[in-house]
């Protein structure tokens, strides 16, 4: 006999159905590092002010990996990008060593244009994530090979080294490779500004970018940048944003310089948003892969002052903030994998 959906099950469908029609573009922003005392403590640096604190949606994501409770950002990144939770430093695979596809890889495939934006080494473990499957984010001459394999059509960072003959042990020139794969590929933010390319390599550092007090606001443009040329494929884009050097910072225990990595890391969460409220059909996730330095708040007088437990990561949960269409769906207590799985329904 032929069952009939009730009324309220075909509303409840229907909507369903809208949230994953409206996912056009989706900005994924990983803070490395970026637990919620590094988050609250830019809050009060800025006078009690921070855009990710805006969104409308909360959730907290469990960072550990396959075999062990406290991850790094390889695995971190790997399980945020692929929905499989890796071994410790492990890129792109599962605890059995299987490779799997990443957010970016499936949204090319689905027609949309990608993007990485970080302030480290294109090649360092988050970006890493994102465009290859190797057994150790160490191995990162082989990860600059995977660049070439065309996922990603905008690529943005550091690390110029890894894709040179100079800066290679096998002497390979990826810079030539890269240029045949019909990439522009920039060395500064003014070459950038006038590329109209719709492949775009930029290589703004030997090694990672300058801390965020040396480097002034070039992620923000880049981002904008990268944005204005993903908002010309009609079926959407998929960008990963990192704010690499939130962890650096917090592994020396730098407060200050942590805020201020912090704290730039939240202007492009304002581009984002600002994005995604005048364009529409664009959702926005900010997350971090985990927590590092193990940071706590106590008081100095009316105020905070700053305690760091260890110079490593922590096992500690890490926020997930969310708007747009389906930002609905990061309000819970969720596995890092988590993540990968609400926005490949929500894309797909």
């Amino acid at each position: 006999m032929k069952k009939t959906l009730s009324f309220v099950s075909l509303i409840a469908l229907s909507f369903f159905a809208l949230a994953q029609s409206e996912v056009k573009n989706v900005i994924l922003l990983i803070g490395d590092g970026m637990g919620l005392a590094q988050s609250y403590a830019a809050y009060l640096a800025n006078g009690k002010s921070l855009s990710m604190y805006t969104m409308p949606y909360t959730g907290l994501s469990i960072t550990s990996c396959a075999d062990r409770e406290v991850t790094d950002s390889g695995a971190g990144g790997t399980a945020i990008a692929t929905g499989h939770k890796a071994n410790y430093k492990a890129i792109g695979l599962d605890a059995n060593n299987i490779s799997h596809p990443s957010l970016l890889k499936i949204a090319k495939q689905y027609g949309k244009s990608t993007a990485i934006v970080c302030s480290c080494d294109l090649t360092h473990a988050t970006p890493a994530a994102f465009v290859a499957n190797v057994k150790n984010r160490d191995l990162q001459e082989q990860i600059a090979l995977s660049y070439l394999e065309e996922y990603c059509d905008i690529a943005l960072g550091g690390g110029a080294e890894r894709f040179t003959s100079k800066g290679r042990k096998d002497k390979l020139n990826l810079i030539d490779s890269l240029a045949k794969r019909g990439y522009v590929i920039v060395y500064s933010q003014d070459e950038l500004s006038k590329c109209e390319s719709e492949k775009i390599f930029g290589l703004f550092a030997e090694g990672h970018l300058p801390e965020a007090s040396k480097r002034g606001g070039v992620m923000q443009q880049y981002m904008l940048k990268a944005l204005e040329q993903l908002d010309k494929n009609p079926n959407g884009f998929f960008m990963m944003l990192e704010g690499s050097r939130i962890d650096m910072e917090a592994h020396l225990n730098k407060y200050d310089a942590m805020v201020e990595e912090t704290l730039d890391f939240d202007r492009c969460v304002a581009i984002a948003l600002d994005f995604a409220k005048k364009k529409g059909n664009t959702l926005v996730v900010v997350t971090a892969d985990h927590e590092t330095g193990g940071l706590t708040l106590p008081a100095k007088g009316s105020k905070t002052q700053d305690k760091w437990t260890t110079l490593n990561h922590t096992g500690v949960p890490v926020p997930i903030y969310s708007f747009g269409p389906g930002a609905e769906n990061f309000t819970r207590v969720m596995q890092n994998t988590d993540i990968f799985f609400e926005i490949y329904k929500l894309m797909k």
